[in-house]
């Protein structure tokens, strides 16, 4: 299923109808869609109406929550490796995966990477999973990230103590990682076994 696919309207319908769910755990109603994106209830029937035709939503007739997000897929790109040992520079070799959409159905733009290394491991994520990441430039404390130091970029946790800022692996042979210059690239937002 691809997401780029979508109108952008239909896109802010969809997100709406995802995160409405996921935060109370039942669909909204057509009233309530209608009322978020001020527009009258035959026009959001339509897009609820597309968005079931593509595959994104369920909708069961004559119940007033009966649309469900359809536990689908979604294709965002692999856009290389990612150490989580060493830092090394990620491979720019973009390629069409599908994810569960659960992992990718808050707004934004996602990528995934395959990781390298094994410092990561006590946090289950082991040599040549596929990550999950949404893309952004910040991070708070605790966030497991992709971090792009002098010695390239890498998969860590995001840390902020007394005033200093350091990377800190899960595997506790290795040693955290104080750069003097860090860019944030994204979170981590989900995890793909590797199956082999």
């Amino acid at each position: 299923m691809k997401l780029r696919n979508l109108t952008p309207k239909q896109k802010k319908v969809l997100d709406f109808v995802l995160n409405f769910y996921e935060e109370k755990g039942y669909s909204p109603s057509l009233e309530e869609i209608a009322h978020h994106f001020k527009k009258s209830i035959p026009t959001v029937h339509q897009y609820i109406e597309t968005l079931k035709n593509k595959g994104f939503l369920k909708k069961e007739n004559n119940v007033s929550r009966g649309i469900q997000p359809q536990n689908k897929e979604a294709e965002i790109f692999l856009l290389g490796y990612i150490a989580a040992g060493e830092p090394i520079e990620p491979l720019e070799n973009p390629e069409p995966i599908n994810v569960p959409l659960s992992m990718v159905n808050r707004p934004g733009q996602y990528y995934a990477l395959e990781v390298k290394g094994n410092s990561m491991v006590d946090d289950g994520i082991w040599d040549r999973d596929t990550v999950i990441i949404k893309h952004q430039l910040a991070a708070e404390s605790g966030d497991t990230v992709v971090a792009i130091t002098k010695k390239g970029a890498t998969l860590k946790i995001f840390k902020r103590k007394n005033g200093k800022i350091f990377l800190e692996p899960r595997n506790k042979k290795l040693k955290n990682i104080y750069p003097k210059k860090l860019e944030i690239r994204g979170k981590f937002v989900g995890l793909i076994r590797n199956q082999i």
